[in-house]
């Protein structure tokens, strides 16, 4: 019989729903949530404050609680000295925003495990990252950072608080930010994308050197960039890069989805974590780069995402988990790696001499003795150095997979941080909007139907977006992000079917984020909200990072509503947005890809398309196939039937617009002028094909 041992240490992160902080819950350190209570020892005591902060798929974070935090002696110089915080990053971006900033301005570097060292006032004085158990790497072991900070702090006060103003006052004018008086117009756009392409691989795809992170905004933009210019070149860096990071091993070739990033400059060799954000952006990359291409391997990588998202990611209630760990049974990678042996017992000799060709696999290797799936050759060149032709090798890599996936599904696996996050919901949710619309899927129609409305009925509360949710429970204000998120994901549910309630929705959203985090003095959205926490800054984001920045999506989105609803005042909020972020954008503009695509939207032709049909029938399904055949990345789409009143009333792009003899009719407007209304599928797509012939 096995017997189960009780913990020896239990801390209040006892209480918390976030799986992060739960696994903490244990450790000897006696671990406080971010909150009040903690701040108020620390003033009572006058201690310093140990800020950590990480999230449940880190790998460092894993081995620095390991190391350090499960370490009786360690937690003991921790309790006697500090008071010690743990944060998910994830529930609390507003916290790892404003101390990541402080840790980029004392170290030049940042990631996680953070470590920040803090008065009880909560301003930073000293700050780092992950910290070994005893000196190496050439870094000071976590012990000795932990009495040099506890005796700095007693024995140099003055010294804490030189230090502490100094970095308050950083990031206090660092939050601050300035309206260019500048005319916008494309030469921002194509200086841009100038700035750009100087730092792309061309043999390997992406841009710089190791790591290697899939680069998805800023493809976004350079998709936009050959639409307005037909500049090659643009078009070219996608494809390529798309190719190489689908064909490495940072895309699962077996379950589908992208790992997070990849340690090498080719692709190859991942940090092993999946994160919903990256999945979200690149399988809506994926998508518009078929629609565009038309080439079917980037139509297959986005459903092979889309089909991970649906089978290991989603909740029966319909939203969508965080993200999946890279270690399985304490070893990273462990769940995704093959050695040749086991692929030759699964699949037989002559099926593995095959599948190992095609997938580079090999006795000794490509990551600590085993082997990385990934693809350095095309199939038919593969087939014919195995004199097979093409599809027998297809067949048996379709089969070899099936096998493969099989066993690994009797594996381990990964840990799974089921906390369900409102913003990463919301750009889920806009691909799998979007997918449906494409890939003709009504599948995915329904989830993300089922996703939208499983967040207004669990994470909105009087009318206001709550953040994190798990087993049932709400809680933590929305943050900007949240907002301008899940905005973005209903405007797209609603332009894919034209149900009226989504666009609703979204409206009364969007008024909701003004009122809550729009700065009427300086312009542009805080990051928090107006019934948030006071906290030592209160910042704006305007850089694109791993995920875009909820001032990109915001300025994108009112763009968007700001047509729809014919509100001139969203409109003028959104220029506003772009006006406070043209000097960064010419200063760096790698690190805002999302807000180019915003750019792009103002400063482009927008079309405006409107269908009047019946919703579900054969023809009006045949005009809103047409529509999201083309890659359109500047338009708008409305949909409503004849007796829809409601619709005509809220959107006047629906008004005098009748069927046309009892026939479903689109109607495609630019430049205040409208074409004449077309009731089939090929008379539409000349006129969509006439509005974007420019782009080649």
């Amino acid at each position: 019989m096995i017997q189960v041992t009780e913990p020896i240490h239990t801390n209040r992160l006892i209480k918390e729903t976030s799986p992060y902080l739960l696994q903490h819950a244990h450790n000897p350190v006696d671990w406080y949530p971010w909150g009040t209570e903690a701040f108020e020892v620390a003033q009572r005591e006058q201690k310093p404050v140990l800020l950590s902060v990480g999230y449940s798929a880190c790998h460092w974070c894993h081995v620095m609680e390991h190391e350090s935090f499960e370490n009786e002696a360690i937690a003991k110089l921790m309790n006697e000295n500090f008071v010690s915080i743990k944060v998910d990053r994830e529930e609390r971006p507003d916290v790892d925003h404003i101390y990541m900033n402080a840790v980029q301005l004392m170290t030049q570097r940042g990631g996680w495990p953070m470590t920040v060292f803090l008065t009880p006032d909560a301003v930073p004085f000293y700050a780092g990252t992950y910290f070994p158990p005893e000196d190496r790497y050439n870094m000071p072991g976590f012990p000795r950072v932990l009495i040099s900070m506890a005796d700095a702090f007693r024995e140099r006060p003055e010294d804490i608080t030189e230090t502490a103003t100094s970095i308050l006052s950083e990031l206090q004018r660092s939050s601050a930010g300035g309206e260019s008086n500048e005319l916008l117009s494309t030469d921002l756009l194509d200086e841009a994308y100038r700035g750009i392409i100087r730092s792309y691989d061309p043999t390997n795809g992406g841009f710089g050197s190791a790591p290697k992170f899939p680069p998805a905004m800023t493809l976004e933009f350079l998709l936009h960039t050959y639409y307005r210019t037909g500049e090659p070149q643009a078009l070219e860096i996608v494809r390529h890069t798309c190719r190489k990071m689908a064909e490495g091993g940072i895309y699962d070739h077996l379950g589908g989805g992208f790992h997070r990033y990849s340690t090498d400059a080719k692709w190859l060799v991942p940090h092993f974590e999946k994160m919903l954000y990256d999945n979200a952006l690149l399988s809506r990359l994926y998508l518009h780069y078929y629609q565009i291409s038309k080439d079917e391997k980037a139509r297959s990588v986005a459903e092979g995402i889309l089909d991970y998202v649906v089978r290991e990611m989603t909740d029966q209630l319909g939203g969508f988990y965080s993200t999946q760990d890279a270690d399985s049974e304490g070893v990273e990678g462990k769940f995704f790696v093959w050695s040749a042996e086991e692929i030759k017992a699964l699949l037989g000799e002559r099926d593995a001499d095959l599948f190992s060709a095609y997938y580079n696999v090999t006795e000794a290797g490509n990551f600590e003795e085993a082997n990385i799936l990934n693809v350095t050759r095309d199939l038919s060149e593969v087939a014919a150095s195995k004199n097979v032709t093409s599809e027998v090798l297809r067949q048996t890599l379709d089969n070899g997979r099936t096998k493969l996936i099989e066993a690994r599904e009797k594996r381990v696996k990964p840990g799974r941080d089921e906390k369900i996050l409102t913003a990463w919901n919301g750009l889920m949710l806009a691909s799998f909007a979007e997918a449906a619309a494409i890939l003709n899927r009504p599948d995915y129609e329904q989830i993300a139907k089922r996703n939208a409305r499983f967040v207004l009925d669990n994470l909105k509360r009087n009318g206001l977006l709550l953040r994190t949710y798990k087993e049932g429970q709400a809680k933590l204000n929305a943050y900007l992000e949240d907002y301008a998120f899940f905005i973005d994901g209903l405007v797209t549910l609603y332009e894919t079917t034209g149900e009226l309630e989504w666009f609703k929705e979204a409206c009364a959203l969007t008024d909701t984020m003004i009122a809550e985090f729009w700065d009427d003095e300086e312009g542009g959205f805080f990051f928090t909200g107006q019934s948030h926490e006071t906290l030592i800054v209160r910042a704006k984001d305007f850089f694109d990072n791993a995920t875009p920045s909820g001032n990109s999506v915001a300025a994108e989105t009112l763009f968007r509503l700001g047509l729809l609803a014919s509100n001139r005042d969203y409109q003028r909020r959104a220029v506003t947005l772009l006006r406070l972020t043209t000097t960064a954008v010419r200063r760096y503009a790698p690190g805002f890809g999302r807000m180019l695509c915003a750019f792009d939207f103002h400063l482009g032709t927008v079309r405006e398309i409107a269908i009047m049909g019946t919703r579900g029938s054969a023809d009006t399904a045949a005009l809103m196939q047409e529509v999201w055949r083309p890659y359109l990345p500047n338009r708008v789409v409305v949909q409503a039937s004849p007796s829809d009143t409601e619709a005509a009333s809220l959107i006047p792009l629906l008004r005098d617009r009748p069927q046309i003899n009892g026939a479903a009719a689109a109607y495609v407007c630019e430049n205040f002028t409208c074409q004449k209304p077309a009731t089939n599928a090929r008379d539409l797509a000349s006129q969509l094909q006439h509005q974007t012939a420019g782009a080649g």
